[in-house]
């Protein structure tokens, strides 16, 4: 054999040990708990056969605590790029089976590479996460690993999207990586994240928990509103990145994608003349009004599970991709409070960031009352959204279905903050406050001095009601540009969309804002 071939031989073998990450005992240990290694979640991921990988012989350089007689090629990361229908990704997947896939400080380095290389090129970059932390025996190396990931993180925020898959333990300082991306998305039973684990927790506060009852998927989904999706394993997990990419633009200086679509842009939906109950406080389900105007009732919801009053997702009109905010009278009547302002507007900066128009759908009584709001700071989260509204330059298109009332009609989209094209349902109520609560200001004198106070209130909701609590108080002053039938809301939508296509709006220049956090 000469020379050449036996290099070349080296080189075959040493990709096949770098392939098998840990050894086969560590493959099988993974697959024995129901979790895919990280190279079969690349494939799974990228289109077949596109994934180019990087940095496939870097190894760690500590010595300390006999870790130089523990040394892996690729060091616990697989880095590259590939492609997603097509269009271009970088990818980086911590490798469990090896040494639990802690950070290293060549891990960190390999990560920030295609982080750098998806910032030149103007791509997604996607972390699927599976990770014991860092790796204690490299001390402050590997923080300084973490802040280097982290840095890179915030520099690439409304740049390019960034999308973190946890499909396995993410703790400590780990965690705040996928915090600081667009997207999280985590599996049930298979993930968690918490910046202290439940050793910790029993030792400071006395607190007895489980990992999953601490930063479990469910947990998190519902009551932190720290991830964004939910799915039953790491495959689920993937075809859900691949949907979720199919909405969004390659960057900040480009158009989402557009699909073909052959559901008519002037098909009516009759059912939508007859949705809204006649009863005010009876409730119905947005979801329903949502799917009958979007392309193919094809919704991509996302934050499902947290802050069901409002509900925000990714749609498609006439094949063009949209960020939908939309209230739900079914849960709390569709009021708004801390966490649904909190949600809505992190997805409206988002679709704001990445040139995605906005479709808001309005039925809402006002924000919810009470000492646990205001002590816990709805004032503030409040204008979170009120300010992710203010703030974009994308085209926004808003439909008041039924009610719109006080700073909760200012809040969702209104005119004033730059709504583009505001429409209303003939059964829209915009107004400072609903009848009974007006009357009872305005007439709480006469009521009081009458003998019969309750009959006086109620004629008097009947007159205010009658004057006020429609759109077209509203539309004579020109804060809704129509008044549009029920059932047309998909034509009319799609026909605002195409005239805002070429839209142009710059806000003041400013090193950054200073939003209310």
């Amino acid at each position: 054999m000469s020379s050449q071939s036996e290099k070349v031989r080296e080189l075959i073998d040493n990709r096949e040990q770098a392939r098998l990450g840990g050894g086969e005992k560590a493959i099988e240990k993974q697959h024995a708990q129901g979790k895919h290694t990280a190279r079969e979640r690349i494939e799974m991921l990228v289109d077949e056969g596109s994934f180019e990988e990087l940095d496939m012989f870097v190894e760690h350089r500590c010595t300390n605590f006999g870790m130089e007689k523990k040394r892996f090629l690729g060091d616990g990361v697989i880095t590259g790029y590939g492609t997603v229908e097509g269009r271009l990704v970088y990818l980086f997947a911590q490798d469990f089976t090896v040494i639990g896939g802690s950070l290293s400080e060549t891990m960190a380095k390999k990560i920030c590479k295609v982080m750098d290389l998806a910032m030149q090129m103007g791509a997604p970059v996607i972390g699927l996460n599976d990770s014991g932390g860092a790796r204690i025996q490299e001390g402050v190396n590997a923080l300084a690993g973490y802040s280097e990931i982290f840095q890179r993180n915030i520099l690439a925020s409304g740049v390019i999207p960034q999308i973190s898959a946890i499909f396995g333990p993410c703790a400590g300082g780990a965690v705040y990586s996928p915090a600081l991306t667009d997207f999280i998305i985590m599996a049930r039973g298979m993930s968690y994240m918490f910046l202290t684990g439940p050793k910790v927790v029993k030792t400071v506060t006395g607190e007895d928990v489980t990992q999953e009852q601490l930063g479990g998927a469910e947990v998190h989904a519902t009551r932190s509103g720290v991830t964004q999706f939910v799915v039953d394993d790491d495959k689920s997990g993937l075809e859900l990145v691949r949907k979720l990419l199919g909405f969004l633009p390659q960057n900040n200086l480009e158009e989402p994608p557009i699909h073909e679509n052959d559901d008519p842009i002037d098909r009516l939906d009759d059912s939508l003349n007859e949705i809204i109950p006649d009863s005010p406080n009876k409730p119905y389900d947005m979801f329903e009004v949502i799917g009958a105007v979007i392309d193919k009732g094809e919704f991509l919801e996302v934050h499902a599970d947290f802050a069901k009053n409002i509900i925000v997702g990714f749609a498609r009109f006439n094949g063009r991709s949209v960020g939908i905010v939309a209230n739900q009278p079914k849960s709390l009547a569709g009021v708004l409070d801390i966490n649904a302002s909190r949600k809505a507007a992190r997805f409206v900066r988002f679709c704001d960031a990445f040139n995605i128009p906005l479709v808001t759908l309005v039925d809402v009584p006002g924000f919810l009352p009470g000492t646990g709001q205001e002590y816990g700071g709805v004032i503030t989260h409040g204008a979170k959204l009120l300010y992710a509204y203010g703030e974009a330059t994308v085209p926004k298109v808003t439909v008041t279905l039924r009610k719109s009332y006080g700073g909760a009609h200012i809040v969702m989209s209104c005119k004033q903050l730059r709504g583009d094209m505001n429409y209303a349902w003939p059964t829209a109520e915009i107004a400072v406050m609903g009848g009974a609560g007006a009357v009872e200001v305005l007439y709480a004198k006469e009521a009081k001095e009458s003998d019969d106070p309750t009959k006086v209130l109620t004629e008097r909701e009947a007159e205010y009601t009658k004057a006020f609590a429609n759109p077209y108080n509203a539309a004579k002053y020109g804060y809704i540009d129509d008044v549009i039938e029920p059932r047309n809301t998909r034509f009319r939508i799609i026909r605002a969309l195409q005239q805002l296509s070429t839209k142009k709006q710059v806000n003041p220049p400013k090193k950054h804002d200073n939003l209310p956090l």
